[in-house]
């Protein structure tokens, strides 16, 4: 069994990236109230996570209830992804394996925390592949995201996105790469004091790049200081405008504040549209390559701005 040629993705693959994922939550697996409570929030993924949240002595009961939570469905169209532990530990094959045979189809990813090289993808992507088989699911119906939360991730992030068709999301870990290069601060998701500017700026901005130019999401990590809802606003809002998807939430009363930021604004959707709109008719029926809107030139360089709003618009649910 090899891995998925990416010259052949399969259209299941190919789909995947045109998703909402403005909000994904993060759920301990090893919470049955947790999980429950989940189906009813208005998120765009559900993350079923079996690493951090879940102590080492608990993990076995936790996989066995992320499988019996994933039959029972009930997420209401949400993406729904598990978190299995990293692939240097013990627990990672056995994670992978009970929920592809325990609950083949449930999921529409697989999370892989702290990806340092392509390798681990790789590995994910084989094991991914026998099972699927096993199972006679669609080659290539389990997507892979992957976090970045060390600097030999982000060292190799460019490699890490092009190791398998499988990728959907590069997922930014600002806990674990704040501690690998030593950054001075205790809180996740903030930044560190004495530092005039945004100290996780070139990490974002790499990991972006990273995932654009292999069609991948790119998803901004968690921001663990549950009751600032000013400074999640203000992280989650510069996230959007770098160009970000979506960003991890780590309690209910994170959702509708991450949602509102990464859902384009009506105002700037509408002008999106009229863009495509005008631009179509210039070129296409005037024959033109740049047209005036609103006292503004338009280009092939601006159609390609509006696509991106309108995309992120429509996958959000905003209408025309």
């Amino acid at each position: 069994m090899t891995a998925i040629s990416r010259g052949e993705v399969p259209a299941a693959a190919a789909e995947r990236a045109f998703r909402a994922r403005r909000s994904c939550l993060s759920v301990p697996a090893s919470s049955e109230r947790f999980l429950t409570r989940a189906r009813g929030l208005a998120v765009d993924e559900v993350m079923l996570d079996l690493e951090d949240s879940v102590a080492p002595g608990a993990k076995p009961e936790a996989r066995e209830l992320a499988v019996t939570a994933l039959n029972a469905g009930g997420w209401d169209g949400k993406l729904v992804a598990v978190r299995v532990n990293d692939a240097s530990t013990p627990w990672a094959y056995q994670d992978v394996i009970a929920v592809l045979t325990g609950a083949p189809g449930a999921v529409d990813s697989l999370i892989l925390p702290k990806v340092s090289s392509p390798d681990a993808v790789i590995w994910l992507d084989l094991l991914l592949g026998q099972l699927e088989r096993a199972a006679g699911l669609e080659p290539g119906r389990t997507g892979i995201e992957v976090q970045i939360e060390d600097a030999a991730g982000l060292a190799a992030v460019e490699a890490i996105a092009a190791a398998s068709p499988r990728l959907v999301s590069l997922v930014f870990g600002p806990a674990d790469f704040m501690a690998s290069i030593g950054m001075r601060s205790l809180t996740v998701g903030g930044q560190p004091e004495g530092y005039a500017f945004d100290a996780h700026y070139y990490p974002l901005m790499r990991i972006l790049v990273a995932a654009k130019a292999h069609g991948l999401q790119a998803i901004d990590g968690p921001y663990g200081t549950i009751g600032d809802t000013d400074g999640l606003r203000a992280a989650a809002a510069s996230a959007a405008a770098l160009g970000y998807d979506g960003k991890w939430v780590l309690h209910p009363g994170q959702v509708e504040v991450v949602n509102e930021a990464f859902t384009p604004a009506p105002a700037d959707y509408a002008r999106a549209v009229r863009i495509l709109d005008a631009y179509e008719q210039s070129t296409s029926v005037d024959q033109r390559g740049a047209v005036m809107l609103d006292g503004e030139m338009i280009d092939e360089a601006s159609r390609k701005l509006a696509l991106a709003i309108v995309a992120k618009g429509r996958a959000a649910g905003l209408q025309p």
